[in-house]
């Protein structure tokens, strides 16, 4: 009887030989699985060793626009709303590959700090006010992310002034309390983890109107509603609190700032 997997009839080849054609032949098939797993590994460390921190954040801006621009000219297509939620996830998920590829090739610079906070920003912006323009939101939670990144940004860069920066080792905070909120990997992963589980959920919600009766009910869709709005408020309450340190302790700059800008005064 032929062997499906191996294509070798037991009887005719011998049952000692059909066995060592199998192995001879399972053993190929592995080698070259294994091969093309270590291919892949290798063509993609090539690529991320040719990638610029930078440059990554830069593909995370152009996705989130991608994913807002699907999400808009969709006309609440499932094709289109899958793929800008995938577009959402990867927006996300590179925020942690621009910083690991700085670390791996010590590209880790001042301007590649601000620029990485920038790309936060802007991608963070932009999908709150969509969401807020589409009315599954209200108007003052991208108002709240604005102020908010104002804020902290405009303490960091006074901290600039002095030589600190927003994270790594001269960070203008601190406290240890403050370093494991704002600057701790597990601070952060939880915050993109919100940021990305907030996004896509929102983004699942836009057909919702669309839907017939039949299939969602009144009681169903509120239940939903009330997910998302669950889902904003604890992001937009974890970005207040991780907040917090940055003004505690940028608080000093802007003191030192206001007594320079007194003494240049009173200097003229």
């Amino acid at each position: 009887m032929p062997n499906a997997f191996c294509g070798v009839e037991g009887p005719h080849a011998g049952a000692g030989n059909g066995k060592a054609i199998c192995r001879e032949r399972c053993g190929l098939l592995l080698f070259q699985r294994r091969d093309s797993v270590s291919t892949f590994r290798d063509e993609w460390k090539s690529r991320m060793t040719t990638l610029t921190p930078n440059q990554v954040t830069a593909a995370r801006v152009v996705a989130a626009f991608a994913a807002v621009a699907l999400f808009t000219f969709g006309h609440d297509a499932l094709v289109a709303d899958a793929t800008a939620i995938l577009l959402t996830i990867a927006a996300i998920a590179l925020d942690g590959v621009d910083g690991y590829i700085a670390r791996k090739r010590n590209l880790a610079t001042p301007l590649g700090a601000q620029f990485d906070i920038l790309g936060d920003r802007v991608v963070e912006n932009l999908f709150f006010t969509f969401f807020a323009a589409t009315g599954l939101i209200s108007f003052w939670i991208p108002v709240l992310f604005f102020v908010r990144g104002t804020v902290t940004d405009f303490l960091r860069g006074l901290a600039a002034r002095s030589g600190r920066s927003g994270f790594g080792r001269d960070s203008m905070i601190e406290t240890w309390w403050g370093r494991s909120l704002v600057a701790s990997r597990p601070s952060r992963a939880a915050y993109a983890a919100l940021k990305c589980a907030c996004f896509c959920y929102l983004g699942v919600l836009l057909p919702l109107p669309q839907l017939q009766v039949t299939w969602l009910d009144a009681n169903s869709r509120q239940w939903l509603s009330g997910g998302g709005q669950a889902l904003v408020l604890a992001t937009a309450t974890f970005c207040v609190v991780r907040a917090i340190p940055v003004i505690w302790d940028g608080r000093r700059y802007l003191t030192n700032a206001s007594s320079t800008a007194t003494a240049t005064a009173s200097s003229k």
